[in-house]
């Protein structure tokens, strides 16, 4: 599998460098008015863990997950009642003035849901349909009832694959297909090869049942990111359908944002991607939102997409004894995140500013200089005084207890005049 990695970018030799941001070409599928593929942004979502039932509760995190940055939500439809709260459910989102496309997940029993519930295959802006669980020797017919709800209701599709799931059928025939040849492949390569064969194959089913083109999203998901990186790279060049990018179940914490962040950044550095998820498993009680700030803090860092100020601080060493820059870094951190609703109403690109605390002189100065806004503090041993640095230029220098203070109000001043002006600063 390490040789697997060196599959090169989708319709590229293997790339020297990385250029960030030239995207594979695209249709755009339309989801509840939110533009997936083509020129438009790549989209981020996520998905509640709510009993979908429970109308309240399910309600309330999608609102949370909404107002986190989700531009889509995906729910599970499992039971009637999962069904029959959807159009509640969205009423209710509705209501609230909260406008985000809502997704049905389908597993095993979409084809008997979707038909039996029109009001719910109406209030969902996109169905997802996994082919590895539709049915068996019932396929044809369980996946074309689907589809036709689909065509019935003006909704586009995903068709996602995933590895734990993948089609037994499709799996065991190709398998079988490799043992007799001279040189069977490596049994994991031919299931990479399945979760690809059943998403195009899918796909061409769906068209072939009448589904416009533009209204299907590939995926092929699985948890290892080695995997992805290969089965992505092998999936983006034989279609132009937008691709749904994340690892299935990527882990707790730690773990699982290193493996989304290593997965994904390839993938979207190489321009494969047109809507993120990141699957984190949260602690008992955790906030689901948090997979929606570190799928928006990926495409901010590769400079892909800009959601919010970013701040720059440096970790801290022997120079930096004092704990009064990490205190200040936390403190200018909470000030823009607390600043952010009014400033993103009334400051329109202030999403873009860079502002750098630094700790003493070694990187300070020239970090703080590269950024738009930026103070220098002094570290252990130095000269008690602040450097303030605007676009590059040294501005002003802060001594005594008001530093922060101070620095707040040039910040203040420097968002008015760049993001406030009929003619903003020129950078």
């Amino acid at each position: 599998m390490l040789d697997s990695m060196n599959d090169g970018p989708a319709g590229s030799e293997q790339a020297s460098d990385i250029s960030v941001g030239v995207r594979r070409r695209t249709g755009v599928v339309d989801v509840g008015g939110v533009g997936v593929g083509g020129d438009h942004p790549i989209v981020v979502q996520s998905m509640t863990n709510t009993d979908t039932a429970d109308i309240d509760s399910t309600v309330q995190q999608v609102a949370s997950l909404a107002e986190a940055g989700s531009e889509i939500v995906r729910v599970t439809v499992n039971t009637p009642a999962a069904a029959r709260a959807v159009p509640e459910i969205a009423a209710r989102l509705a209501d609230a003035g909260v406008i985000v496309p809502l997704i049905g997940d389908f597993h095993f029993n979409g084809h008997i849901l979707l038909p039996g519930h029109p009001d719910c295959a109406a209030a969902l802006a996109k169905y997802r349909i996994n082919p590895g669980n539709v049915g068996g020797k019932t396929w044809d017919a369980n996946f074309a009832r689907i589809v036709e709800c689909a065509i019935e209701h003006g909704k586009p599709v995903r068709i996602g694959v995933n590895w734990g799931s993948l089609d037994q059928q499709l799996l065991t025939s190709m398998m079988d297909a490799n043992a007799k040849l001279a040189e069977p492949r490596d049994g994991h390569e031919v299931m990479i090869d399945a979760m690809i064969e059943s998403a195009m194959r899918s796909a061409a089913v769906a068209e072939e049942i009448g589904l416009p083109h533009d209204r299907i999203i590939l995926s092929a998901k699985v948890s290892a990111v080695r995997d992805l990186v290969t089965v992505y790279r092998r999936l983006a060049p034989l279609s132009d359908y937008p691709l749904h990018l994340g690892l299935t179940e990527a882990g707790m914490g730690r773990k699982g944002v290193v493996a989304s962040t290593a997965g994904l950044s390839i993938l979207l550095a190489e321009g494969i991607g047109d809507t993120i998820r990141v699957s984190l498993t949260p602690t008992p009680g955790g906030d689901r939102s948090e997979e929606v700030r570190v799928a928006r803090q990926i495409l901010q860092s590769l400079g892909i997409r800009s959601f919010e100020p970013q701040v720059t601080a440096c970790p801290g060493c022997g120079r930096t004894t004092s704990t009064f820059f990490q205190e200040m870094a936390q403190e200018i951190e909470g000030y823009l995140n607390e600043r952010m609703p009014a400033w993103r109403e009334r400051y329109p690109g202030v999403e873009t500013l860079n502002v750098a605390v630094m700790g003493c002189v070694v990187n300070g100065p020239g970090e703080s200089r590269h950024a738009d806004i930026g103070i220098s503090l002094p570290g252990t041993f130095e000269a008690p005084s602040a450097p303030i640095y605007v676009d590059g230029e040294h501005h002003s220098t802060l001594r005594g207890e008001r530093i922060v203070a101070e620095f707040i109000e040039i910040l203040e001043d420097y968002v008015e005049r760049r993001f406030g002006a009929e003619t903003p600063i020129a950078t």
